[in-house]
Formats: C-alpha cells, structure tokens, sequence
C-alpha cells in the first residue's frame, strides 16, 4: 500500500520557516556581547594579592561581602524581562462567563457578520458574541435544557445566516437566521457512535460526522439524511484485517480527530493514534493507512496547497511532500 511521503519540521534542517514580520518579534533575542579591556603593558596583579598588600583594614566579612555582590551581578540581569515577552502584550486575554472547569472546543463566526459569533464547550456551554469576540453572553437552547442529559457541544459551522451545531449525547441544532434562534432537529437513535463534526456546505445543506466514520449529508435541513459511506470504520479494518494496517486487527475504537479538506475529503485519526484514514467523495469505505513516523500520531489536517500536515505526540510537525494534485497517498 502505498504510503504518506513525510518531511520532518521538528528537528533543525536546511528547511527555513518564514514568520510575518509581527510574529517574527515574538522569537527575538537580545544579544550582549562582551568586550575584552584595552590591552595594557603592564601585566595585572592577581585580586588576592591587591587586597592582602594594599588594603591591609579589608576584613574577612567584607571581602566575602564584595566577592558575593560581583557573583550575583550576572543572576540579577537575567531576571529583566525578555523582549520576546513585551510582544505577548498583542495578545489580549478575554475573560468568559463559565465555570473553570469547562473545556471549550470549537469557535465560527457567521460569515455576513464578522463580529456576531458563537462558542461551543462542555457542560451544555454555548457562547454568542456580538463585538468581534470582545465579550461574550451565555446562551441557552430551551429543549436542551428541559432534559436531564448535560451536552457536550463539539462542532459548530456557518454558510451564510445557516449554522448547524451537533453534540454529545446526540443532539442537532439548525438556524436559518444567523443564530437569533436555534431549532432541535430530530436524530435516530440507531447512529453509529457519536457526532463529532458538522460542516455546512450549502442552502440547507450539511456533512455530520461520526467518530465511529458515519458521514451523513442533507440537503433539506436536516430532515433526511444520506449515508455517504457502507459501513463504520469498525466494520471496514475487521473485514479487511489481512490489509496490513498496524494495530487495525479487531479494532473497536473511535477517531481521535476528524478534518475535512475544501474540496471535500476527510482525514481522520484513530483514537490511539497508531493509524489514520482518508475518505473522498464517491468512495464507498474509509481507506486506512500505516502511519509513515514511529511516534502515534495526534492530529492531521490539510495545508491551504492540498497537502496534508501531521502532528505527533511527544512533539513533532510533519508536512507531506505531496498537494492537491499529488499529495503522496
């Protein structure tokens, strides 16, 4: 099977990687230089013997009180503030409306509206701005909140005024009105795994992920929809177990991530993270790959060239040699 061509972006290289000028500052160091004093003739008494002959009144305390002032000195500089930390005040923090133990997972802005956006977590958590993200209210969704089930919102996608947001335990969410109101669609509850991710692509239009590998796509507000692949992930690496997929064999997990290309495709990751696969339009399966780096992979998405990025756990970025037209699969 053909693999993914990988180029190494966490180890130093010949490779250089270009910042704009305002991020640039960011990972500016002052250099001090030091300069040797003017040469002399005469040749320099050793400190020892210049306090013992010429200041016979120095004592013991005072020499030890002096020599530990010019130690300390050095240590002292170093305490001053690094430029590089000057430039973090670009950065401005903004304080939300949630408690600290809420983890926060996904962000859109609607698109006529830059400044009106909304902000998905954990603990039903649903955030809306309407400042360019200055501040931020709670909002609350009525028939979720006469339920039991705390949600988990994980993905949230504007086109034009329509947004879509899913979640966990299965719930969707649909407006056609830039979010002012917030309609429940009906979801069975036969899908396979949990919905993770929700693109809109159109009028009444969407994808819906689930980390079990469903994709469902609907054109008509999400009251029909389609399945896009035959079967999970699960059923695909067992039927397939002589595929030569490393750790594929019985595999019962979930995706780990999920991301979906411009054009369409999707790469996702498995939850340990020791493989990945790739779905395009038409295709009937998920297709697995051996993961071409020795560390298990955390996370994978595409470069605006097609190509497709990598990151590694224990801390590593990798770039696929290939693009859109050929990216190395």
């Amino acid at each position: 099977m053909a693999t993914l061509q990988l180029k190494d972006y966490s180890k130093p290289s010949t490779t250089t990687l270009l910042f704009k000028p305002s991020l640039t500052t960011l990972f500016t160091t002052t250099h001090r230089h030091y300069k040797p004093p003017p040469s002399s003739s005469q040749p320099r008494s050793t400190p020892r013997a210049s306090l013992h002959h010429h200041h016979p009144s120095l004592s013991r305390r005072q020499l030890i009180s002096q020599t530990a002032t010019i130690s300390l000195a050095p240590l002292i500089a170093l305490e001053q503030p690094a430029k590089s930390e000057e430039a973090l005040s670009e950065w401005e923090r903004v304080y939300l409306p949630i408690d600290p133990g809420v983890v926060l997972l996904d962000i859109a802005f609607v698109p006529d509206d830059v400044n009106h956006g909304f902000l998905l977590g954990t603990r039903q958590t649903l955030l809306e701005t309407k400042d360019g993200g200055n501040t931020w209210v709670p909002r609350s969704i009525p028939s979720a909140e006469d339920e039991d089930f705390n949600y988990r919102f994980n993905s949230i996608s504007f086109k034009g005024k329509e947004g879509w947001i899913v979640g966990k335990p299965a719930i969707l969410l649909h407006t056609s009105d830039a979010g002012e109101s917030w309609e429940r669609i009906p979801l069975s509850s036969q899908l396979p795994g949990d919905m993770v991710y929700i693109k809109a692509t159109g009028e009444k239009s969407a994808e819906m992920v689930t980390d079990e590998g469903a994709i469902y796509v609907t054109s008509n507000r999400g009251y029909n929809w389609r399945a896009a692949v035959q079967e999970t992930v699960s059923a695909t690496l067992n039927r397939t177990v002589s595929s030569g997929i490393s750790g594929a064999s019985y595999y019962t997990g979930t995706f780990n991530t999920v991301n979906r290309s411009p054009d369409g495709n999707y790469v996702a990751v498995s939850s340990r993270g020791n493989f990945y696969l790739t779905w395009e339009p038409g295709q009937p399966y998920w297709q697995p790959h051996n993961r071409a780096v020795a560390r298990r992979i955390q996370n994978m998405g595409w470069r605006a060239d097609g190509g497709l990025w990598l990151l590694v756990r224990g801390g590593g970025l990798y770039l696929s040699k290939g693009t859109r037209d050929n990216r190395g699969i």
